[in-house]
């Protein structure tokens, strides 16, 4: 099999111990993976520090930030970490930023009237001083008087935006660098955020892929069904645009979880890596034909299940 563009690595669950980070981050760097995806969400595991540890036990590894929550800290304090995490390891960050689950948000006091105006104002902020400027906001979240970074970066990463709506995405495709499409990101789904982003020019897609390897199908698809159904019943973004939604939606309001085991395995292959490594690989290359720079396998998250995936992410990323 030959190697095709997408930088393919691994997500490290927010439910993984700290202390785990610089093995997995090390056997990723030292077996051909591209990169190591670090999950931030409240209230587990700070990004930051995560990413830090990665990159410093690291020499060629790639580490993403998925996602730091727009509202979370200020601006300034957003850029000056990406900028020190840049310095760490030049070329070997990839920062994101999102709205946060509003409900986190309303728990920490910092929940925006407007989400969409405050990840505009903080991204646009977080850009500026990222490329040098000294910079003075008055918007409705961000206000700066002459802030300028001691040290950008000296070729600034582009800032990705961790978002699901049509509005959002075309915020991304004005004022970000590109996006990370949470799981399930199918080819479908990866196709139609790019459209609604706009299509510009150098955007910058990341996935995070729901990632269940094992010696059959079966066995994977009943691993992964109730997750699936989880998602259908939240009706996801990242299902919505695949061809059979409407089909897949009635398929669960029929038959529930056994349902989904038995559904067509083009199916499941649309959804994600799932089943054996052949059908692993098969998505992969199609999220590669759809647009997707970078694909994070994202493994169960329980230590004893997620962990021994690696070797899988391993083996797709030497492919």
């Amino acid at each position: 099999m030959t190697r095709t563009s997408a930088a393919i690595g691994m997500c490290f669950p927010r439910t993984f111990p700290a202390a785990l980070v610089t093995d997995v981050a090390r056997r990723l760097d030292t077996g051909g993976a591209d990169e190591l995806w670090l999950i931030e969400d409240c209230f587990y595991t700070a990004g930051p520090s995560l990413v830090s540890a990665a990159l410093a036990v690291t020499e060629r590894l790639t580490c993403g930030l998925g996602i730091a929550p727009a509202v979370a800290r200020t601006a300034a304090m957003t850029a000056m970490e990406f900028a020190t995490l840049d310095a760490l390891a030049p070329g070997r960050f990839l920062p994101g930023i999102g709205h946060g689950v509003q409900e986190w948000m309303g728990q920490m006091g910092v929940r925006p009237k407007s989400p969409l105006t405050a990840l505009e104002e903080v991204t646009t902020a977080v850009t500026r001083l990222l490329a040098g400027e000294k910079v003075t906001m008055k918007g409705d979240y961000v206000v700066l008087d002459e802030v300028q970074l001691d040290a950008p970066p000296v070729e600034p990463p582009p800032i990705l935006l961790g978002v699901q709506g049509p509005k959002s995405m075309a915020l991304a495709g004005r004022v970000g660098g590109g996006v990370v499409l949470a799981e399930p990101a199918s080819p479908s789904y990866v196709r139609a955020s790019i459209e609604q982003a706009g299509s510009p020019e150098g955007f910058v897609v990341a996935v995070f892929s729901a990632f269940c390897v094992r010696g059959d199908r079966k066995t994977a698809y009943e691993w992964t069904a109730p997750w699936l159904a989880e998602r259908i019943e939240h009706k996801h973004p990242g299902l919505r645009p695949m061809p059979f939604y409407d089909d897949l939606v009635k398929l669960h309001a029929d038959k529930g979880v056994e349902g989904l085991v038995s559904m067509p395995q083009d199916w499941w292959q649309e959804i994600g890596p799932i089943g054996t490594l052949d059908d692993a690989a098969a998505h992969i290359e199609a999220l590669e034909a759809a647009g997707a720079h970078h694909i994070g396998l994202f493994p169960d998250p329980e230590v004893e299940h997620g962990l021994p995936q690696l070797d899988h992410v391993l083996n797709l990323a030497n492919r």
